[in-house]
């Protein structure tokens, strides 16, 4: 779901112009994503810094999003600020993707070198 169709509000009215509460509803519904994606993107840095501690206390302190209902259309004033939040929700997407298929991959070269037991003799009776 993009941030520009996905969220709604209870009780907004979208007959209303951008000076309103309808845009300030739809204000306050971007920044709630802009803040989730703040934190996204916090936890990359944290994993590119080697801080695995501050990356999964940024992923414990992370809430849920739920979608608002009722926002009605984007104001035509948000619209460039929206999709500014969805390119950043998109580039985040896509560096949390490279960076689960670089530990996924890190994980498979650290078993293929883990130390197997000592192979155990096998001895055949040649002559029995």
């Amino acid at each position: 779901m993009n941030a520009v169709s996905g969220v709604t509000r209870l009780g907004a009215s979208p007959l209303h112009g951008p000076g309103d509460s309808w845009g300030s509803a739809w204000s306050e519904a971007l920044a709630e994503l802009e803040l989730s994606v703040d934190q996204a993107e916090a936890q990359l840095a944290a994993i590119h810094r080697h801080e695995p501690a501050a990356a999964i206390t940024a992923v414990g302190s992370a809430h849920p999003w739920e979608p608002r209902r009722g926002l009605g259309p984007l104001p035509a004033s948000l619209r460039t600020r929206a999709q500014a939040l969805l390119d950043r929700q998109l580039d985040t997407a896509r560096r949390v993707t490279e960076v689960a298929n670089l530990s996924r991959r890190q994980a498979q070269a650290a078993e293929g070198m883990r130390s197997r037991p000592p192979a155990v003799p096998v001895y055949l009776d040649a002559e029995g």
